[in-house]
């Protein structure tokens, strides 16, 4: 398989009262094309988040922000796009599923008319949109969905608004899905769901995916690859199985050390840091 995202020497700072705070620090990855899951690990603030966010330009332009580095997306460099080609690598091309759901959803339009507006942006060669949303609801596990079709982001759980934002990325057949914290809030069978999904959709669809997540418990049999963060750096990466049976960086030790396990003593958790000092 070839490389659908090739990130070289990612750089990201932000900039205050004439200070620059680089958050991002040279970080190197990739994604195959036609299927393969990368998990992006770490505690909040390791500079997961804001590192995809960067893969198409969706973060505060200078002074606010630079970013540097190289970022190949089917061979040409997101960074240096001008507005209008990278608004067609935005959800045509890689597309986003952010955390907290009810945050991202406008409650004051249905969630049909929501999706209707991203299959119109990005698939104009569509006629009946609205047969393409109850396609995609009826896809994500929706039921009743050309009922749900008119239903506001209120009137439904917060697994279904999860389903609802994944129609929506969906909706613009991207070749590689971010998913940032897509189980954050959710109760854990309800985790366990929107997981399988994500996994069923990647097998039928054969789309990437970068999965972002600070909870190890998601990435096993989900993940082929893992890169572990820490204060802005990649510390650890590789296959996830080798990852997790043998953590070579201190902090990746102190994050599997930190996960509750059946059967063990009740003691209260160490920290990270704790964690790292005794690695």
């Amino acid at each position: 398989m070839s490389d659908l995202l090739k990130v070289s020497d990612l750089r990201i700072a932000f900039h205050s009262r004439g200070a620059a705070n680089e958050v991002v620090h040279g970080i190197d990855f990739s994604v195959q094309a036609g299927g393969q899951t990368v998990a992006i690990l770490g505690e909040s603030g390791s500079g997961k988040s804001v590192s995809c966010m960067a893969l198409t330009q969706l973060l505060p332009k200078a002074p606010g922000c630079t970013v540097s580095g190289e970022v190949l997306f089917k061979g040409k460099d997101v960074l240096q796009m001008d507005g209008q080609a990278i608004r067609a690598v935005r959800g045509k091309g890689i597309a986003y599923i952010f955390q907290e759901p009810a945050s991202s959803l406008n409650p004051v339009f249905t969630v049909g008319f929501q999706i209707a507006e991203a299959v119109k942006l990005h698939r104009p060669d569509i006629a009946d949109v609205k047969g393409r949303v109850v396609e995609l609801l009826e896809l994500v596990g929706i039921r009743d969905a050309a009922k749900r079709y008119s239903a506001y982001p209120h009137e439904m759980s917060g697994g279904m608004q999860q389903r609802i934002m994944i129609a929506m990325a969906l909706a613009c057949e991207p070749d590689l899905l971010v998913a940032d914290e897509p189980t954050t809030a959710l109760d854990v069978t309800i985790q366990a769901q929107i997981m399988d999904l994500l996994r069923e959709l990647r097998q039928k669809l054969g789309m990437s995916i970068i999965l972002i997540t600070h909870n190890f418990g998601i990435v096993k049999g989900f993940a082929d690859e893992v890169l572990v963060m820490y204060q802005g750096n990649v510390v650890e990466q590789g296959p996830v199985e080798t990852v997790l049976s043998q953590p070579q960086h201190p902090y990746t030790k102190a994050l599997i050390a930190c996960i509750p396990k059946l059967g063990q003593k009740q003691r209260r958790l160490t920290t990270i840091d704790q964690e790292m000092a005794g690695a």
